[in-house]
């Protein structure tokens, strides 16, 4: 399944989609920062939303903690004020990163 995220900056502050729903923050697994997500730098905000990214992605927090400096550094960090990324978008950059 092709599931299809998306990142928005409204005027009531940042919305991250999956699907149409909202990305689960994961911060039960992993916290980064306290401040939810965050994209378009480098920082704790970014490496959140990386990782729930990720982990929604992966299905696997060990993996996807692994995996969170170079996603936020190559992709999360480059992100324009919205966004969006396919299943295949990120399975082609964790082919590159890994």
């Amino acid at each position: 399944m092709n599931k299809v995220y998306v990142g928005d900056r409204t005027i009531d502050g940042i919305v991250v989609t999956v699907d149409g729903k909202p990305l689960p923050d994961m911060t039960d697994a992993k916290r980064y920062s306290r401040n939810g997500f965050e994209w378009s730098y480098e920082g704790p905000e970014p490496s959140q939303l990386a990782y729930a990214m990720l982990v929604d992605h992966l299905g696997d927090t060990a993996q996807a903690e692994r995996l969170q400096p170079q996603f936020m550094r190559s992709v999360v960090a480059n992100f324009q004020n919205e966004w969006e990324m396919t299943t295949a978008d990120i399975d082609r950059v964790l082919q590159r990163l890994r």
